[in-house]
């Protein structure tokens, strides 16, 4: 602030005299065209904010901490190749938001990061948080490319700013009964009945109506249906009503956590159906579920997301993965490959404009990424190339067994006796 008597301004620490010869000096290089600072200045490539969303804390923080280290993975490496090339080398900066597994917690950091001045968002895990966070971006027509979200909700209200690059609910149990029925056909159909387990919330709500309304087209019956709350901290009553129900399969829609606490309680139980065969069940495809649960967790099916290893980026991220100590989760893979495509919008787009984002990421396609995906196409805010594996736990591994292209391994199914 500048003394009016002196003329000296605190903030600078020097007086009006000196800022107006400088500013003198200036306008007379200016004149003869050779201003050092403001050349510079115009050379220096802009810092390009994407932000993420998802729980750090709470029911499914690891989900979260498993993305946001990807999102960060996929940032670094676009840093590395030098930037967003059409904006003269801009370098990429994740801001993070820990929605605290809660969508109103969600839509508030949504809020932050917005006024923070993101381009584009990245999340968040789940398609509860995700219903919230997509709609708190639109108030500031902010993309959001949600990397997990399953429930068709999300793309159905019409919201243009909305892209899920993961395959929702409904393709997916399209292909998971397809691969289902092609299983128990192979092995003689020794599965007539089965029995649902699912989290009470739109992922696993929305996922059991729909098996209730397949299952039968390929001559399965359901005989028992369980809903649970997000945590659930006991298992041995729903195992209770599955053992009086004595299902031949059983098909569980859980997060992480409940799916290994299900898992445990029917290993504990000696409840032995002839398969467990989940959709985003959270058991098969999680490696932290096989280290911790070998034993429970052998010959578990569960239908995807997962990565093509056959690629060299994503060797590249599996190595990453390593080194940092983490999981190699579908997590991390849906993440980094949403990021890829968040990157490749905003390089496509030559801009960090939020409306220009949209526009680019509704009318382009996109194609490479860590994911076994076809082009990636946006019609009506859904992925059109994604689709999903089946995985088997074998061991002390995670195995593909569908589709073929990308099988390490036969399928075993049904589940040999154990003693």
């Amino acid at each position: 602030m500048a003394d009016e008597k002196s003329g000296f301004d605190a903030t600078t620490g020097r007086s009006r005299r000196d800022i107006l010869k400088a500013g003198g000096s200036t306008l007379a290089l200016a004149a003869l065209g050779t201003v050092a600072a403001p050349a510079v200045l115009r050379a220096q490539a802009p810092v390009i904010k994407i932000g993420g969303i998802g729980p750090l804390t709470g029911a499914i923080a690891y989900n979260g901490n498993q993305a946001k280290a990807a999102m960060q993975f996929a940032i670094d490496d676009a840093n590395a190749a030098g930037g967003i090339k059409s904006m003269g080398g801009a370098k990429l900066e994740l801001l993070f938001g820990d929605a605290e597994s809660r969508p109103d917690v969600g839509a508030a950091q949504v809020d932050k990061l917005a006024e923070a001045g993101v381009s584009v968002l990245v999340g968040s895990q789940s398609s509860a948080i995700s219903l919230a966070t997509t709609q708190a971006a639109a108030r500031f027509n902010l993309p959001q490319i949600v990397d997990v979200g399953t429930a068709d909700q999300i793309v159905q209200r019409g919201l243009p700013n909305v892209f899920r690059f993961s395959p929702g609910t409904a393709r997916s149990v399209a292909e998971g009964i397809a691969n289902l029925n092609t299983l128990n056909e192979q092995a003689g159909k020794p599965v007539k009945t089965v029995a649902i387990v699912h989290e009470d919330g739109p992922f696993g709500s929305s996922m059991a109506k729909l098996l209730q309304e397949k299952l039968p087209s390929i001559g399965m019956n359901v005989v028992e249906t369980i809903s649970h709350p997000t945590p659930q901290r006991d298992f041995t009553n729903i195992l209770l009503r599955l053992k009086n129900a004595k299902p031949d399969l059983v098909m569980p829609s859980h997060y992480i956590n409940e799916f290994i606490l299900f898992a445990r309680t029917t290993r504990q139980q000696r409840f032995a159906p002839k398969g467990i065969y989940s959709i985003f069940g959270g058991g098969a495809s999680n490696i932290k579920f096989v280290r911790e649960n070998q034993d429970a967790a052998q010959f578990v099916i569960d239908t995807n997301h997962w990565y093509d290893p056959r690629k060299a980026a994503s060797q590249a991220l599996a190595k990453k993965v390593a080194d940092a100590k983490l999981d190699l989760t579908y997590d991390i893979m849906v993440a980094y490959g949403a990021t890829q495509v968040a990157i490749d919008a905003i390089e496509k787009a030559g801009s960090a404009d939020r409306a220009k984002l949209i526009e680019t990421l509704s009318t382009q396609t996109f194609a490479d990424t860590v994911m076994p995906y076809g082009p990636i196409k946006f019609v009506g805010g859904d992925n059109t190339g994604s689709h999903l594996v089946n995985l088997q736990v074998r061991g002390d591994k995670i195995e593909v067994i569908f589709p073929k292209e990308y099988a390490t391994i036969a399928p075993v199914f049904p589940i040999p006796e154990r003693s």
